[in-house]
């Protein structure tokens, strides 16, 4: 049996958002099942579906598949087109209309926000851009760069830095430098770029050096912009795709990336576009009312627990999901160049939320004592705990195509829960959470990540208003599709009410 949402049971339209909405009957898709005796990995899938479908029924009324709610306006896309956010292209963010939409949808016009997961800063700028007050807490140094180079270019950098700029424009000074900043390698990047770019690459941060501070900082974002596509890798979801170019490729693999771009061309390409977006110089955006913005570099589960409690009129924000997504290896080129040495990157896989199976339990009741009532939380989440046994027993047998998938799992939802129990205590009465998730599949056996966590909420102080679902489900891996047939996955925004 699969879990899904489907709209076979009822369908009532709605005018809560005052545009077409569907309220779905969440329910199973039952297949009938020969009446023969079931193998142990059909016993476990029936338990998990049957603990579905109880937990679907708990919450039938809150699922909404949002017609609104495109893949375009849920993802990094809808930026694509949008000044400032477009210079880098951050693939795990939502767009900037999401956040307004959110806002005003949900009459959220003063207070300050929160997101703690805040990556390339999308929630920030546009809430400050509402005239809010935004905090943010982010730990990869890519993420920081981003949201120091915005800030830096709307808030600080004056005319004549905007002249500086230019004349790098005009002169290419990059071209002439005899000084050369060695680039750090590390394994997974060794090899990314041609002898060419590489030196390129150590004379234009060279040239750099002799500019002060706010120009270094703009420069050095125009150069991690460009990165990936003067290099022979392309980011995909786990881990680096190398071109058939490099002598870094194994195995005979014959990856073809396509265009990989001069660097002359892409950096000018790129410092061209940052001029144009601010207007050039003199001429660049005026602030309107602007909120403050301050970010708190680290891991959320050290950071949330010393923030005040009820400061927060909002909080939006997007987690990593549980999807074996390596944010150390897909930014490895970035993480290098900003001085992130061996050691210090897997001190970051460490740190961050359980979502590889690199990721190592944390003993988090030693992080912060009072997490325990969001452990029993999760501890009693009947479904997820079934999720857990079947992945044990799995592993056990040998089954896994990776024996880390039960601790990153079990990680997850035990770290996501303290989160959350963190999320509650520094929201202000009657405030909302909005949170874009996916849910996942593992060995046949579905991971309702949208109601599994909306449960655990009813039990750390919300309310689960709504799960906005995207019309369009996501497919599932290459995988499992060819073991489990093509069952889509819900993605969605929850929306919760601190009560």
């Amino acid at each position: 049996m699969a879990s899904c949402l489907t709209n076979k049971n009822k369908i009532v339209k709605t005018s809560l958002f005052d545009f077409n909405t569907d309220v779905v009957s969440c329910s199973q898709n039952l297949k009938e099942i020969p009446d023969i005796i079931l193998t142990e990995q059909q016993n476990a899938l029936s338990k998990i579906d049957a603990l579905d479908f109880k937990l679907s029924q708990h919450f039938n009324d809150k699922f909404i598949i949002q017609r609104s709610l495109t893949r375009q306006l849920v993802s990094f896309q809808a930026n694509k087109t949008i000044a400032s956010y477009r210079w880098y292209k951050y693939k795990e963010a939502f767009s900037a209309p999401l956040v307004g939409y959110l806002l005003s949808r949900y009459g959220i016009e003063s207070g300050k926000i929160l997101d703690p997961f805040a990556g390339s800063g999308t929630t920030l700028f546009a809430a400050s851009c509402a005239g809010m007050d935004v905090d943010g807490i982010e730990l990869l140094p890519i993420g920081d760069q981003i949201i120091a180079a915005r800030l830096c270019l709307d808030r600080e950098f004056t005319t004549d830095d905007f002249t500086e700029l230019k004349r790098w424009l005009k002169t290419c000074p990059w071209k002439e430098s005899h000084e050369k900043y060695p680039l750090l390698k590390l394994r997974i990047t060794d090899g990314a770029y041609s002898a060419e770019t590489s030196d390129a690459i150590e004379r234009y941060i060279g040239a750099l050096q002799k500019e002060n501070e706010r120009v270094r900082l703009i420069l050095r974002f125009a150069l991690l912009c460009i990165l990936e596509s003067i290099s022979f890798t392309r980011k995909d979801g786990q881990y680096l795709r190398w071109d058939y170019r490099s002598e870094h490729r194994k195995g005979g693999k014959t990856f073809n990336k396509g265009e990989i771009l001069n660097f002359d061309q892409a950096i000018y390409a790129k410092i061209e576009d940052i001029l144009h977006d601010m207007k050039l110089g003199n001429e660049h955006l005026e602030k309107h009312n602007q909120g403050n913005i301050h970010l708190f570099q680290g891991s959320c589960l050290d950071i949330m627990p010393e923030l005040p409690f009820e400061t927060y009129n909002a909080i939006v924000t997007s987690p990593p999901y549980c999807n074996r997504y390596d944010y150390t290896r897909t930014y490895a080129l970035e993480l290098a160049l900003l001085g992130v040495n061996e050691k210090e990157l897997i001190n970051l896989r460490q740190q961050m939320l359980s979502c590889t199976v690199e990721n190592r339990a944390k003993d988090l009741l030693a992080i912060n004592p009072r997490w325990a009532k969001a452990i029993e939380a999760a501890d009693q989440q009947e479904l997820l705990q079934s999720i857990l046994q079947y992945l044990d027993d799995q592993k056990a047998q040998g089954k896994l195509n990776n024996s880390g998938i039960p601790r990153m799992v079990r990680g997850y939802f035990y770290e996501m829960a303290c989160i959350i129990a963190e999320c509650s205590r520094v929201m202000k009465q009657n405030a909302y959470m909005f949170m874009v998730n996916d849910n996942v599949r593992y060995a046949g056996a579905s991971v309702s990540v949208d109601m599994i966590l909306s449960d655990i909420a009813e039990k750390l102080g919300f309310y689960v208003e709504n799960i906005l679902v995207l019309p369009n489900g996501k497919g599932n891996s290459s995988q499992q599709m060819g073991e489990h047939g093509r069952d889509s996955l819900r993605k969605c925004v929850y929306i919760w009410r601190k009560i």
